[in-house]
C-alpha cells in the first residue's frame, strides 16, 4: 500500500478534514508536532487578514494511540474560526468571475448557480491540511544563494519575514511587497525545497507514473497558484551544451561521487543520493485590489472584478506547503522501497539499502549473451 491522502472542506465552511492512509505503525506523532507546521504556514510577510482570524490547530481523530501511529488511517480536523462570521448570513450571489481563479472554469464544469462553491473549494485555505524550504525570488527580486551551504539555507530562511536566506535580498523582497501593496497589486515568486541525505534508488525508470520527478511535479503543481516546477536548474540546463549540463561520476575511494548537482538529485526518475532540489514557481494572487476586466454572468455585461480580502504575496507562507508535498512524495517512495507495515520492520531494511559505493554493485567484466535464444 502506498501513502495517499484526501482533504475535504471549504474556505468558510465549519472545518477542514484530512485522511492520510498508509502511515506505518510505530511513528511518534502528536498534535503538537502537526500544529508547529501549521503555525509556520501562517507566518510570512505578504499574508492577508485571514491569517489574523485563523489560529489553525489540528485534532487527531484516529490512527494514533498514546502518541504513536497504529497503521490505521490518520484522520485530522482543523476548525475554521471564520465560519462563525459567515454561518447563516444572507449574501448576494457572486456572479463576476475573477481572472486567474477557478470561478469560471469550475462553474462551467459543475453548473453552479453562484460562483461561490468554486471559490470556496479552490481556495488556498485547503492547504492548511497539508504541511526545508525557502524563497529564492519574489517578483523582480532574485536572491543569490551560491555562497550559502544547502544545510544552512532553510534555517536562515526561517529567520526572515519573507523566508529568504540572503539578508540583503530579504530586505529587497520585503520592500517589493510593500510597493506592491501601495500599487494595489499582488506578487508571485519562486520557492526552493531541498531534501538532504536522500538514499539513492527511490523511484523508478520503468513506468511513467513511478518516475520520481513526475510524482514530485504532480504533487507540487497540485498546490493552488503553483504554475511551474523544475528539478534542479532545469531551465538553465536547457540552455547549456550537454557536456556542461550533467554531473560527472567520479570515484573517491570506494564511493561514487558527483562534484556537481546539475541533475537536482534525480536521474531517470530515480534519486542519486545527492541533494534533491525542487523549485516551484508561484503566480501572483489573482484577487487584486485594482479591478480587472470580467463579465457579470447574471446580467450578461462586461464589468470589473470586486475585491475580496486576499494575500498580497503568499509565497513565504507557501514554502511550508511545498515542503509538505515534497516530503509526502519522498515518504511514499521510501515506503515503496522498504515496505510499510511498521517502523521496526523498516529500520533494518533501511540500513541494508545500497549506497553510492562500488562494492554495493554486482557489475562484472565477464562477457555474456545479450538476449539469448531460448
Amino acid at each position: 500500500m502506498s501513502l495517499r491522502f484526501l482533504t475535504a472542506g471549504e474556505s468558510h465552511g465549519p472545518a477542514l478534514v484530512a485522511v492520510l492512509e498508509g502511515l506505518p505503525a510505530g511513528l511518534r506523532l502528536t498534535e503538537e508536532i502537526i500544529n508547529r507546521e501549521l503555525e509556520r504556514r501562517q507566518r510570512g510577510y505578504g499574508g492577508g487578514p485571514r491569517m489574523e482570524i485563523e489560529r489553525d490547530r489540528a485534532r487527531i481523530l484516529s490512527g494514533v494511540l498514546e502518541g504513536v501511529t497504529i497503521g490505521a488511517p490518520l484522520a485530522l480536523l482543523i476548525e475554521n474560526r471564520d465560519h462563525e462570521n459567515w454561518h447563516g448570513r444572507s449574501i448576494p450571489p457572486f456572479t463576476t468571475p475573477r481572472p486567474g481563479h477557478a470561478d469560471l472554469t469550475a462553474t462551467l464544469k459543475y453548473g453552479y448557480q453562484d460562483l461561490r462553491p468554486a471559490s470556496e473549494r479552490a481556495s488556498a485555505r485547503e492547504t492548511a491540511a497539508r504541511v526545508g524550504g525557502y524563497v529564492t525570488a519574489i517578483g523582480e527580486v532574485t536572491a543569490d544563494l551560491s555562497g550559502i551551504p544547502f544545510e544552512e539555507r532553510a534555517a536562515l530562511g526561517e529567520a526572515s519575514e519573507v523566508r529568504c536566506p540572503n539578508p540583503e535580498a530579504s530586505r529587497a523582497m520585503s520592500e517589493f511587497i510593500r510597493q506592491t501593496v501601495a500599487n494595489r497589486d499582488t506578487a508571485g515568486g519562486i520557492i526552493e525545497v531541498i531534501a538532504l541525505n536522500t538514499p539513492p534508488g527511490l523511484g523508478s525508470h520503468v513506468h511513467w507514473d513511478r518516475r520520481l520527478d513526475a510524482r514530485l511535479g504532480a504533487a507540487v503543481l497540485s498546490i493552488p497558484a503553483i504554475k511551474g516546477v523544475e528539478i534542479g536548474p532545469a531551465f538553465e540546463n536547457a540552455r547549456l551544451p550537454g557536456t556542461q549540463a550533467h554531473d560527472p561520476i567520479r570515484l573517491e575511494g570506494d564511493r561514487l561521487i558527483r562534484p556537481t548537482s546539475r541533475s537536482g538529485g534525480l536521474e531517470g526518475g530515480i534519486t542519486t543520493g545527492q541533494p534533491l532540489i525542487v523549485r516551484a514557481a508561484m503566480k501572483p494572487v489573482a484577487t487584486t485590489q485594482t479591478p480587472q476586466q470580467t463579465v457579470d454572468l447574471a446580467r450578461g455585461e462586461e464589468t470589473l472584478t470586486q475585491y475580496e480580502r486576499s494575500d498580497v504575496c503568499p509565497v513565504p507562507r507557501a514554502v511550508v506547503v511545498v515542503e509538505a508535498m515534497v516530503a509526502f512524495v519522498l515518504a511514499d517512495a521510501l515506503l515503496e522501497k522498504l515496505g510499510d507495515d511498521s517502523l521496526d520492520e523498516m529500520r533494518p531494511r533501511f540500513d541494508a539499502l545500497r549506497g553510492a559505493r562500488r562494492d554495493d554493485l554486482i557489475v562484472g567484466q565477464d562477457e555474456h549473451l545479450f538476449w539469448p535464444e531460448e
